[in-house]
């Protein structure tokens, strides 16, 4: 059975945020916050929306827009900020989509590549824009590793990262004496919005000379990558994939004063990178009255090839052109959901198939 645009995309939308669109309709002035969740390949999925959120709805707003990524969600808001955030979301796609490696490649060869495709999404000019953007106030997550995390040693960061899943699982709490949490920023501070009390949070001004390796460092997975160290203008030390703290945030530090806009691959939020193997931890996302979160049906996800979107498994499930044809597949299927948030832009309803937060879903 074929699916369409209307069955696509699900919108859940929390109280506040039902009022305020349905006396306004769609205008990217009501929102101020954006998020962007870690989740490497997955991205792939939401690249047909991300073009039409960024390169049409949230490019006719007025507001300051605080954009809060970590992992490929602070790689996809970069493109949010440069010139023509379609064209780099075009050269971002294409250079993920073709990444090459040897047969059992090292975290040094990954990184490699992945540094690649960053130069690649920004060109020369691009931290330049970043950096001085009027009115994106980019926040990118890292994680700092603390003692045997922030190693450059396989079996010491391997007994860290053991160590620290076991006390994530007692309370998130404990991952702290593991992990700092250093957001990079091109305001003057952290957004006020961001209620970031935890985690020993640390702001680093972005400047021309660290913004490449924060974005690097942001989505730099241990093991798989090498992470950055000693970035200028942060603490020193080793930096790894942001993801490992705030992997889909936690919903509770954000406090915008507009709605809170959220294209994510999941209907499910969980705080940090360890969590989502604990079930307790998902994030009930109907106590945020001011929530917008866009993401793929369940309906839309079987449909794609395997039954799912793309993941960084697949590097191994498939062979390079089995994995260029099924993400290629995918990203050509998810115009679909660029489709529906289009057709709701301009429907006489602008809440036209969405699930308010709170209410039963629609049979």
């Amino acid at each position: 059975m074929g699916h369409t645009a209307g069955n696509a995309l699900r919108i859940y939308i929390g109280r506040e945020a039902a009022r305020r669109i349905a006396a306004t309709g769609w205008s990217p002035n009501l929102f101020d916050l954006l998020l962007g969740a870690s989740g490497g390949a997955k991205w792939l999925v939401l690249s047909q929306l991300d073009r039409l959120l960024f390169g049409e709805f949230l490019a006719g707003g007025t507001r300051t827009l605080t954009a809060l990524g970590s992992s490929i969600g602070a790689w996809r808001h970069t493109c949010l900020a440069l010139p023509d955030p379609v064209a780099a979301i075009d050269r971002m796609q294409e250079a993920y989509l073709h990444q090459q490696y040897s047969k059992n490649p090292d975290a040094h060869e990954v990184s490699e590549v992945s540094l690649g495709i960053l130069e690649h999404t920004l060109g020369n000019e691009g931290p330049d824009y970043l950096l001085q953007h009027p009115r994106i106030k980019t926040h990118i997550i890292t994680s700092r590793g603390k003692g045997a995390a922030g190693s450059s040693s396989y079996a010491l960061l391997a007994s860290a990262m053991g160590s620290a899943a076991l006390g994530n699982a007692v309370s998130r709490k404990l991952l702290q004496l593991h992990f700092q949490r250093v957001v990079f920023h091109n305001a003057t501070t952290i957004d006020a919005q961001l209620k970031f009390d935890d985690f020993d949070t640390q702001p680093v001004r972005l400047t021309k000379d660290n913004v490449r390796h924060a974005i690097h460092a942001s989505g730099s997975i241990p093991f798989v990558l090498s992470g950055e160290r000693d970035i200028t203008g942060a603490p020193p030390g080793h930096y790894w994939d942001g993801g490992i703290i705030d992997y889909h945030f936690d919903l509770t530090q954000l406090n915008s004063e507009g709605l809170i806009l959220y294209p994510h691959f999941s209907n499910q939020v969980f705080p940090g990178w360890f969590d989502k193997f604990l079930p307790w931890r998902l994030a009930s996302t109907h106590r945020f009255d001011r929530l917008v979160l866009l993401c793929p049906s369940a309906e839309f996800v079987a449909s794609l090839p395997y039954g799912k979107i793309p993941d960084r498994g697949d590097f191994k499930r498939l062979r390079y052109p089995e994995r260029i044809k099924y993400w290629e597949t995918c990203i050509a299927q998810s115009q679909l959901l660029a489709d529906a948030f289009a057709n709701l832009l301009s429907a006489d309803d602008p809440l036209s198939g969405c699930l308010i937060v709170g209410e039963p879903e629609p049979g």
